[in-house]
């Protein structure tokens, strides 16, 4: 569950009302929601397989700077001349899918659409750091080889404060 005062962080963030937001998936250092889990299926019927959706833009724009770096081509190489760094990969993709699995068990959704599917091009591309950033920070160090790789590239965005502040209702 998420509190008003998370999913009103949320859509300050996002700069539009959060949607299928499951919980809270990890918060940054400074008590803001950063990661939320989102249901497999949005409230209007669509699939959903971002399960770990970044929230905030902060983050998200130091992670558009790597992308346009060149970080994700360096990463496909990476991943397909090294069988180690690719079996951990392949992991990682396990690994989401259960998550995934296991939030639709818990919301009791069925989503066969994206069976098999999970995001950021796992397991075999690499194709949003946005996304496997966000399951390395929910799942924690060590289960996502790449998003480990992003938030050490990442440091510490949070030491200028909280990315939004918003006012609670009153």
């Amino acid at each position: 569950m998420t509190s008003p005062m998370d999913e009103a962080v949320v859509a300050a963030q996002l700069g539009r009302p959060p949607r299928g937001i499951h919980a809270v998936g990890h918060r940054c250092p400074c008590g803001n929601p950063d990661v939320v889990t989102t249901d497999p299926r949005l409230p209007n019927g669509t699939p959903f397989p971002t399960t770990y959706y970044l929230t905030c833009p902060r983050v998200n724009s130091r992670i558009g700077t790597l992308e346009a770096s060149g970080l994700m081509r360096a990463m496909q190489e990476r991943l397909t001349s090294d069988p180690g760094l690719a079996e951990a990969y392949r992991l990682a993709h396990v690994a989401y899918l259960e998550d995934r699995a296991a939030i639709g068990r818990s919301a009791q959704l069925e989503v066969p659409e994206i069976e098999g599917v999970s995001a950021g091009g796992m397991p075999d591309r690499v194709k949003c750091l946005h996304v496997l950033a966000a399951h390395s920070l929910a799942a924690g160090p060590g289960v996502n080889p790449f998003g480990d790789e992003v938030l050490e590239a990442l440091g510490d965005w949070w030491t200028s404060g909280p990315c939004v502040t918003p006012e609670p209702d009153g």
